[in-house]
């Protein structure tokens, strides 16, 4: 059996994706650039931790779509999201109980600079970093998940 993206490929004697491949790349970079603008204004308007982490992790299963799971997992191996999971819900954790150990209460930001406003803007960009990193990770190893599943038919399903 042909596969059909192959024998137009060999028609045409190169990459018949060649613009999909191209504007990907020009695209991600930018995703990933939003991704950042919503994390650090999330502070004075719409967004934060979760929305960057959707939009951080839409730029990565672009890159998976055009340019296949299998250099997409090179590029951000399964072990990478793993990682990057464990550190999210230890960086989120661990600003509340740096708060512990200052004297505070569990996740109250006052106590982590000498003026409470700097504490609360300090801590907030620790906990909404933590939250970034933690569905970014989770979203990619969702996608991962599903992407490498394999077809359970056989001939006997037709």
């Amino acid at each position: 059996m042909s596969d059909p993206d192959r024998d137009l490929e060999r028609m045409l004697g190169r990459d018949p994706h060649v613009v999909l491949r191209v504007i990907s790349k020009f695209l991600i970079p930018l995703i990933a650039l939003f991704a950042l603008y919503v994390q650090f204004h999330g502070d004075y308007g719409p967004g934060g931790g979760f929305q960057a982490g959707v939009i951080l992790a839409a730029s990565v299963i672009l890159y998976a779509l055009v340019f296949g799971l299998k250099a997409a997992k090179a590029a951000f191996p399964p072990r990478l999201i793993r990682y990057g999971m464990t550190l999210g819900v230890l960086l989120y954790g661990g600003t509340g109980v740096v708060t512990w150990f200052l004297g505070g209460e569990f996740l109250n930001y006052s106590v982590l600079a000498h003026d409470a406003s700097h504490g609360q803007h300090y801590g907030i960009l620790a906990v909404e970093l933590g939250v970034l990193v933690t569905v970014t990770s989770v979203m990619i190893a969702i996608f991962y998940a599903f992407g490498s599943r394999q077809p359970e038919t056989s001939n006997e399903d037709w």
